[in-house]
């Protein structure tokens, strides 16, 4: 059973970039444009991680994960923050929201990838 991944990003370019590298690596991937979009699926899908951006309109990052965390299935799951902005952007911050761990953009593949595998581990 492949580990299905789930990507957040209000980009499409990047989602569409993630999720194309992601599905060639043999991982299921699902893709949404919004934190309310993410929690729809996540409601009626599992997923084995997610990864989203920080910076999104009306709902953020920090906000998706606070949610994710309070569902029964994404206790413990990983979620990785993906983020534009490194001097903006504060580790702890991310922890505190419910973020295993974060990268800052661009995203390197290989580097992602080496992530994903040691998180699923």
């Amino acid at each position: 059973n492949r580990p299905r991944i789930l990507v957040v990003d209000d980009v499409a370019d990047v989602t569409e970039m993630i999720g194309l590298f992601l599905k060639h690596a043999g991982y299921e991937v699902a893709t949404a444009d919004s934190a309310r979009a993410a929690l729809q699926l996540a409601r009626n899908e599992k997923f084995d991680i997610v990864i989203s951006d920080i910076g999104m309109p009306q709902m953020n990052g920090y906000e998706l994960a606070g949610e994710l965390r309070t569902m029964p299935d994404y206790e413990r799951i990983p979620i990785v923050a993906v983020t534009g902005y490194s001097e903006y952007d504060d580790r702890g911050r991310a922890v505190r929201a419910g973020f295993s761990t974060h990268l800052t953009k661009p995203i390197d593949p290989t580097r992602l990838l080496n992530l994903i595998g040691e998180l699923l581990g």
